[in-house]
């Protein structure tokens, strides 16, 4: 509220030439000590007797003093707010005075950023909030008065998701063969396309040397970026997942970041002939080693797939059961074996591995359940000469690998990779 002091007013006095008698002298003076600053006026009469008006005034001025005016300001999630997604923006707003500063931290003091215009911050909208998480608004203004300082204070709590989705990097860290993709792999299926558009909008990657290439989805579950043609050796690759406050799913949401590199070592593949009973493994575009292999034999579950693959791993050993491949115990085809130098190419139970069971097969007969059988010392240099991430050509079978049975993004020409994409 305004506080006006002051009101004009003014007091008259006359006097006369000569003495003054003494109670004037005295009313005079009083009614001085009343009058303070006040306008006073003076009528005289000169020697003549003429009347001469004497008159001096103080002038009178009215004065406002303001009270401190503080900021008015407001906040977005309103203070104590519950269950605020982690995609919605922060905003600080000043409807009055000048917002000076504001800093919004989660429970370990983590900053989210931000920017400040004009009389207005609002949290960066490439950076989403931490499901399950309150934070702190601190916001710093001016009052309108251009002196008053003030700080106001607000809490509020993000969603607490039913699903807290989460993801990995694939072969994070490794040196890898010229036909691996770069894959994130979600534990739990991303079918909704507009999801899908945003994990693409956040994901970046970055190739030394430059490299054409895209992302797209391989399956629901798993976005790749494969380059136009297969890797040069040396490329250095890192990705970065800035995923936290990404939605996946109903109820489903992320919390947290990742990035990872991965190097692309020499240039090596293979080709396996399902009718020559034959691999080719080049180096560098030299053939390096020719193998004798015996395929999978005929049949709807044991025809070895033809279609371009990727080694997916590596087991010196392990113990191969059919019915992690749908054929149970007491059906034809059974099988439960130990098996060595075991090579990886397929999700649905393909290996190239030592077979010194089947080696008089080897080179003239398919006789497999579908993997690719050597002879042991063929299928020990094979294991220890390849990268996860080689490729290998398999031809001459009527049965077609599918790409999501394995690292399948080969098997698209660029144009229908670039197609997967949901941006492209």
């Amino acid at each position: 509220m305004n506080d006006v002091r002051g009101s004009a007013t003014t007091a008259t006095g006359g006097r006369r030439w000569g003495r003054a008698p003494q109670r004037l002298t005295t009313a005079l003076l009083a009614g001085a000590l009343l009058a303070g600053c006040q306008s006073a006026t003076t009528s005289t009469t000169g020697p003549d007797g003429s009347a001469s008006n004497d008159t001096s005034t103080t002038s009178t001025t009215s004065t406002t003093s303001a009270a401190p005016r503080p900021a008015e300001l407001s906040i977005t999630p309103s203070d104590e707010a519950s269950g605020v997604r982690p995609d919605e923006q922060v905003v600080v707003q000043a409807g009055s005075g000048t917002l000076e500063s504001v800093r919004v931290v989660d429970e370990a003091g983590e900053a989210v950023a931000g920017s400040l215009s004009g009389d207005e911050w609002r949290s960066s909208p490439a950076r989403r909030l931490r499901p399950a998480t309150t934070y702190t608004v601190t916001a710093e203004a001016t009052g309108a008065d251009g002196v008053t300082t003030s700080t106001t204070t607000a809490t509020f709590a993000t969603i607490r998701p039913k699903v807290t989705a989460t993801y990995g990097i694939n072969y994070a860290g490794m040196t890898v063969g010229t036909g691996m993709p770069v894959a994130v792999q979600f534990d739990s299926a991303v079918t909704d396309p507009a999801y899908r558009q945003a994990v693409e909008r956040a994901v970046t990657i970055t190739t030394t040397p430059k490299v054409e290439g895209h992302w797209g989805w391989l399956d629901n579950r798993q976005l790749m970026w494969r380059p136009k043609e297969r890797w040069q050796p040396g490329t250095s690759i890192s990705v970065t997942t800035p995923f936290t406050g990404l939605q996946t799913g109903p109820g489903k949401w992320v919390s947290n970041d990742d990035s990872a590199g991965m190097a692309i070592g020499r240039s090596q593949s293979a080709m396996v002939d399902t009718r020559t009973h034959r691999m080719v493994v080049r180096r560098g575009g030299q053939v390096i080693r020719t193998i004798k292999v015996s395929t999978g034999r005929p049949g709807p579950k044991t025809e070895t797939r033809s279609g371009t693959k990727v080694i997916i791993g590596k087991d010196p050993a392990m113990t191969m059961d059919s019915e992690t491949v749908g054929i149970a115990k007491g059906e034809p085809g059974y099988y439960k074996i130990k098996t060595k130098w075991n090579v990886r190419v397929t999700w649905t139970g393909e290996f190239l591995h030592s077979a010194p069971w089947s080696v008089g097969a080897q080179g003239n007969t398919n006789v497999s359940h579908g993997c690719v059988n050597m002879a042991p010392a063929d299928a020990k240099w094979m294991f220890e000469n390849s990268l996860v991430g080689d490729v290998v050509d398999f031809r001459g079978s009527k049965r077609v690998f599918q790409p999501d049975e394995g690292i399948g993004v080969w098997q698209y020409d660029y144009a229908d990779w670039v197609a997967r994409s949901e941006l492209a």
